[in-house]
């Protein structure tokens, strides 16, 4: 049986997918969520920090993801 791997971050082409905007708007947003949540430019955004800060249910962006 394999199994599906998961993941736990959001890359700006899965922020295009979600919201139908540019990928260039996904790196901008990813951008404000790191300065908001206090993080460094090489750090990972998750799908957590995302829906809360989106407003979207995390399950429907882990639809998008999975």
């Amino acid at each position: 049986m394999t199994q599906i791997k998961k993941r736990c971050v959001i890359y700006p082409k899965d922020v295009q997918n979600i919201t139908g905007r540019s990928e260039r708007y996904g790196h901008s947003l990813l951008g404000k969520i790191k300065v908001v949540n206090g993080k460094e430019p090489y750090q990972f955004v998750t799908l957590h920090e995302f829906a809360e800060f989106s407003g979207i249910p995390i399950q429907q962006v882990e639809s998008y993801i999975y």
